[in-house]
């Protein structure tokens, strides 16, 4: 029995030994077939790509995110019904279900010239980019207006009261006292958003999108090493979201207040 384990990880010893062995590490510095420069190239315009996707909708998410969050606060029935079916449908609805469902609706409700400029002028790349910034801004934004909404109703109630004895309106209470607190409260599950949004991003090459994900079946059909690609691919996506988590460690140690905990 002994012996049959140790002749078992010599084997896989072995095979590892020959994976490092045959493993192509100069992969992204050869020159492409195309005389465009090295495979790392087409690996960064992934990134831009990818980068620039996920920063849009970002942009759409957290807009949409905190409205849709605040109404989930106000004393107003119908825009605290409302926001809660906005986040009910698109937070129960799966990120690819959503990403086809535009990519299939968006060129139908369009009209006039914004049809024409959308499906005849703008190239595949382009509008499939729209299209999947729209679809993810709009799944990721249900989830951050569950964390603003979180984020205002764990403040103390005296900063709302206060706040309006000082003579402010509902909307400047919410602008220069609730927000503000509510949106330290909260960096860290929008940490979280922010890499999730990255990764979510892959979901885009379904629909034609080249980008980072897009890449990898454009090099490998140059190079056939699956694995390196992968594997370069999978490097890429972790020092990209380490960078944001870096960045916003740093936002929430300089935005912190102090005698306040946080918490989503």
């Amino acid at each position: 029995m002994i012996f049959d384990w140790i002749q078992f990880i010599k084997a896989c010893c072995i095979r590892v030994f020959d994976f490092f062995v045959n493993f192509n590490w100069m992969l992204f510095f050869e020159p492409t077939p195309y005389g465009d420069g090295i495979y790392l190239n087409w690996l960064l315009d992934g990134v831009i790509v990818t980068a620039s996707l996920a920063f849009t909708a970002w942009i759409i998410a957290f807009v949409l995110g905190s409205l849709v969050g605040i109404c989930r606060t106000l004393d107003n029935k119908f825009l605290n019904n409302f926001a809660a079916s906005y986040i009910q449908l698109f937070r129960n609805i799966p990120l690819l279900v959503q990403m086809f469902l535009w990519y299939m609706i968006l060129p139908v409700i369009l009209s006039g010239r914004i049809k024409v400029w959308f499906i005849s002028d703008l190239s595949p790349n382009v509008s499939a980019f729209i299209t999947a910034a729209i679809a993810l801004g709009l799944f990721t934004s249900a989830r951050i207006a569950e964390q603003v909404r979180t984020g205002i109703q764990t403040l103390p109630k005296g900063q709302r009261y206060a706040a309006i004895a000082l003579g402010l309106t509902n909307r400047q209470a919410y602008m220069y006292v609730l927000l503000p607190n509510a949106y330290r409260r909260i960096i860290p599950p929008l940490t979280s958003e922010m890499t999730n949004i990255i990764k979510n991003s892959s979901v885009a090459s379904t629909i034609g999108l080249i980008d980072l994900i897009g890449q990898i079946d454009r090099i490998n059909e140059s190079t056939n090493s699956i694995i390196e690609i992968l594997l370069g691919v999978t490097i890429t996506f972790m020092l990209i979201n380490y960078l944001v988590i870096t960045v916003m460690r740093i936002v929430e140690k300089y935005t912190r207040l102090p005698n306040m905990s946080h918490g989503g």
